[in-house]
Parts: C-alpha cells; structure tokens; sequence
C-alpha cells in the first residue's frame, strides 16, 4: 500500500514539475534574452542566458522616440488601476445585493445575468459602444474607454462574490439589523472586511486581464498614439518597419510589462487561491 502511495505522488510531483518548467521557461528566456544584444539572439536562439549581459535594451526601449515607454507604462498604470476600482466595487455591491437582497425576480434576474456569462458578442459590440460613445458626446480614447467599463457588468465576479457571501452565516447580519445597521451599513462595516480574500481575487484577475488587454485599447486608441498602453505599444513596435527585427528592444519591454503583474500576484498571493475556492463553493 505504501509503495502504491509512493509511485502515485512521485507521479504527481513528475507531472507538476514538467507543467512548471513549461509555464516558467518562457518567463526566464524572456527576461534573460532581454539583456542581450540584438545580434546576439539572432546568432545564439539556442542559449538561454546571455554571454555579455547589458543593460543598454532598458535604457534604449526608454529613451526611445518611437516607443516612449514611460508614457505607455503610465497609460497601463492608471487603466489597469481604474479597471481594477471598478470591478471590484461593482462586483462586490452586485454580489452582495444577490446573495442578501430580498426584491421580487431576484432568482431570475441573477438567472439572466449568469446567462450572459455564455454569450460572447465579440467584434458586434464594438460598434454599438461607438455608438454610444457618439451619443454622450465622447471621444474615441482610453479615458471613454475606462468610462463605458463603469457600465459594464462583471458577470464571473459577481458570482464568485455571491458565493462568498453566501458562505457568510446570515446570523451576523441578523445582529447587525438588532444593532440598528442598515442594509448598506452591514454591508461596510461587517460584510467588506469578510470578503477580502474574494476581493483580492477579483483585483489580480482584473489586474491581469486590463493590464494584458490589447483589442479594445487598440480600436480607442487608433486617432491617439500617446495614449496606447504597453501591451499595444508592444506589438505597434513589433509591426513596425524600423523595429521589426528590434527583438532586444521587444523583449526588455516585455519583461518591464511582466513586473507589475508578478508583482500584484506576489502581494495578494495568499489571498487568491482561498477566495478563489471559497467563492465557488456556493452558487
């Protein structure tokens, strides 16, 4: 029995260590190929680390005219963190109006909304949000942009967030009702501070996908160059005459896109597979 446990985790553990040198290879030859001379990865593809590492790709990438990676690192800053903001603000006041609101269709209106999750419009919704857009009088940008995300609706996070909440006993609000709180009131003094682990969850998934998202600030950005964002800066220069065999240049901006979100997952790390669990454990 013991020698059937044994071959079964050292199954396990082969299994797992070739997922982790497949998920983090691509990482380390990124970041080690971007202290390396152009000339150097197209000689040497097959060398992982350089032989005369440099740090002239960073400066170079800054510096650049063509590229102004500080400005796009900035555009990326601030529409990753208004994203974030508002996911977790409208997932959090969604999932806890459905999982302890009490309104008529209440079942069938979160029905509706769960729906949605299978329904993808695609390209079909982009011409409706410029129509929008035409209509409130805005302008095609990466701030209209940020703005028509408060009227979207976070169909995956509300449900992890009511999931959470219904794991909450309902007693503590029972409590905070004989106490004199008000529906809102419980949700700010005794609700919030008890989803944190989901709303951290909820921040890195949001943090990753607007951090990592290209189409839509592509298309909003096309009239406005200065305000695209690293990852479309990224691939701009990928498609670039001048730039195109650039690899050195593409992979020190790679790897500067790469730290922010290494950087959100390590901080709330702690948080993320627990409320991830937790929020699915009740629908």
């Amino acid at each position: 029995m013991k020698k059937k446990i044994y071959i079964e985790n050292a199954a396990a553990y082969l299994i797992l260590t070739v997922i982790l040198i497949c998920t983090v290879f691509p990482l380390i030859y990124t970041i080690a190929c971007s202290f390396k001379t152009n000339s150097e990865i197209l000689l040497h593809p097959d060398m992982v680390f350089p032989i005369k590492p440099t740090l002239n790709n960073y400066i170079t990438a800054w510096n650049s005219k063509d590229f102004h990676v500080g400005i796009l690192l900035w555009n990326s800053i601030y529409y990753t963190l208004l994203n974030v903001i508002i996911v977790i603000v409208s997932s959090s006041f969604a999932g806890y109006v459905f999982a302890r609101g009490h309104f008529p269709l209440k079942k069938t209106i979160f029905a509706c909304f769960t729906a949605l999750m299978f329904i993808k419009s695609g390209g079909i919704g982009i011409y409706a949000l410029f129509q929008i857009l035409d209509i409130i009088h805005l302008n095609r940008s990466l701030w209209a942009l940020i703005i028509l995300s408060m009227f979207s609706v976070p169909i995956v996070n509300t449900y992890l967030v009511r999931g959470y909440i219904n794991t909450l006993p309902k007693e503590i609000d029972e409590a905070a009702k004989i106490d004199g709180c008000s529906f809102i009131g419980i949700f700010f003094k005794i609700i919030a501070p008890l989803i944190t682990p989901i709303l951290a969850t909820i921040g890195i998934l949001a943090f990753q996908a607007s951090w990592n998202d290209y189409i839509m600030p592509t298309i909003f950005t096309l009239t406005q160059p200065k305000q695209r964002t690293l990852i479309v800066g990224l691939m701009a220069l990928k498609n670039s005459s001048g730039a195109a065999t650039s690899w050195n240049l593409m992979l020190a901006g790679a790897t500067i896109a790469l730290i922010p979100v290494l950087g959100a997952y390590a901080v709330a790390n702690r948080y993320f597979v627990s409320g991830l669990a937790a929020g699915a454990v009740k629908g």
